[in-house]
């Protein structure tokens, strides 16, 4: 204010108008942290890019949720630009990421939904709707929705669907897609994923779920704890892209946090899913001690194996 001969107020406004103008940007440097450990660990097994955002250990889960979304929202509003095609599934974690978007205009770039969002209780649209216009707004992206629910009734109506020419249309913007970002989805938790919480399952298919030995979902695509989805009935109703599917976008940025998201993650990266992976320290470190006990476990099994029968 000095140096311009201004007031301070008015540098101020200056400042947060830069800011929200996508001008400016204003970053804390991080405290040390185990994170370079965690991340070279998880990029040496799976063969992905991954942030650890550091975090204290007394940190809530909310707040580690909202230091994950701010930093996902950071990289990808560097990595988004004019003509590009960024595909986006709803959720906790994107509602989250969709708050701490500053702005950057960008020219003939879509944000495309990634996965259906009505149920038998609410069309979803203001839930979905109010999260990927953020998105549009951010960016002065278009926005398309995905209008059709999250899970079908019947496998049949979902493949009857997928041949009209209005959900195809969609369904190829999906896969022309740039960028897509989603996060993971966990029955349980102190912030529980929207689709178990919203009313989108039903009691029974929660437990047949369970039964199958799911873990979590990407998507609205359920996984077991190996990376396996091909044979769940339920897959066959869902709108959200298989990981199969999923492959054929180029980068992939899965933002999570919370302890009872460390197995469903595992799960994302036995399944190939995840190119760029953003989470919390403590959320690292979790994965960190599942992965060396299940690496154990296995050593343990060959050694068994290779014993001599008695």
């Amino acid at each position: 204010a000095q140096r311009l001969h201004m007031s301070r107020s008015s540098v101020s406004r200056l400042l947060k108008e830069a800011r929200s103008s996508g001008l400016v940007n204003i970053a804390l440097r991080p405290t040390p942290s185990h994170a370079p450990e965690f991340t070279h660990l998880i990029a040496q097994q799976f063969g992905v890019e991954v942030h650890v955002v550091p975090v204290s250990d007394s940190a809530t889960t909310q707040e580690r949720l909202d230091q994950v979304a701010t930093a996902t929202a950071k990289m990808v509003t560097d990595w988004f630009d004019s003509d590009m095609i960024l595909a986006i599934a709803w959720g906790t974690t994107l509602g989250a990421v969709s708050q701490h978007l500053t702005k950057k205009p960008t020219r003939g770039s879509v944000i495309v939904q990634l996965n259906g969002g009505a149920n038998n209780r609410t069309s979803g649209a203001d839930y979905v709707g109010n999260l990927i216009s953020r998105f549009g707004e951010a960016f002065d992206a278009r926005v398309q929705p995905f209008p059709v629910p999250a899970f079908f009734d019947f496998a049949s109506t979902r493949r009857a669907m997928w041949r009209e020419r209005s959900i195809a249309r969609v369904l190829e913007m999906q896969r022309q897609a740039d960028i897509a970002l989603f996060s993971i989805g966990a029955v349980t938790g102190q912030v529980p994923s929207h689709v178990y919480s919203a009313g989108y399952l039903e009691a029974d298919d929660i437990r047949v779920l369970e039964s199958a030995g799911v873990v979590g979902d990407v998507c609205t695509v359920f996984l077991r704890a190996d990376g396996t989805y091909e044979d769940l009935a339920l897959n066959e109703r869902a709108t959200g892209p298989t990981p199969a599917e999923l492959k054929h976008i180029p980068r992939r940025v899965c933002a999570v946090a919370g302890d009872n998201k460390v197995i469903p993650i595992l799960a994302a990266l036995r399944a190939g899913i995840i190119t760029h992976l953003i989470l919390d320290e403590q959320t690292a470190h979790g994965l960190r001690l599942r992965m060396t006990s299940v690496h154990r476990e296995s050593v343990h099994a060959d050694i068994v194996s290779e014993l001599p029968d008695r």
